[in-house]
């Protein structure tokens, strides 16, 4: 059982900040990639940006250089510290985490969170 958690949405100002959290725990073997992705109203899923295990990371081109994405491998977390928020930032923030757990080592599954709202707004 491997359970995926966000925290730390909530509503800001355009130019606030705010820092999202995501936490994997259960019988997790070892985590090779984990990453934050969003849902706008109307639209898909899309990629925000990930970090591997090794710490190299991705970023959608729309967030570059306003959003932060790193990793605590020892607590098996990833933060997503957001600068300069924009009213097209708001969406449904998800965290996945690529990992094998003691049921299946060899083979990484993708795991997803409930999700945390960010909404943008005066």
């Amino acid at each position: 059982q491997v359970h995926v958690v966000e925290s730390g949405g909530g509503l800001v100002q355009p130019g606030g900040s705010l820092r999202l959290s995501c936490a994997a725990s259960g019988s997790i073997v070892s985590i090779r990639a984990m990453g934050w992705y969003r849902q706008a109203p109307g639209k898909q899923r899309e990629l925000v940006a990930t970090i591997n295990s090794g710490g190299s990371t991705n970023y959608a081109n729309s967030v570059k250089g306003r959003f932060t994405i790193s990793g605590e491998n020892a607590k098996n977390t990833v933060y997503l510290q957001m600068n300069s928020l924009k009213p097209e930032d708001t969406a449904v923030y998800y965290c996945n985490a690529a990992l094998t757990t003691t049921q299946a080592i060899g083979v990484a599954q993708r795991y997803w969170g409930q999700g945390t709202q960010v909404t943008v707004s005066n």
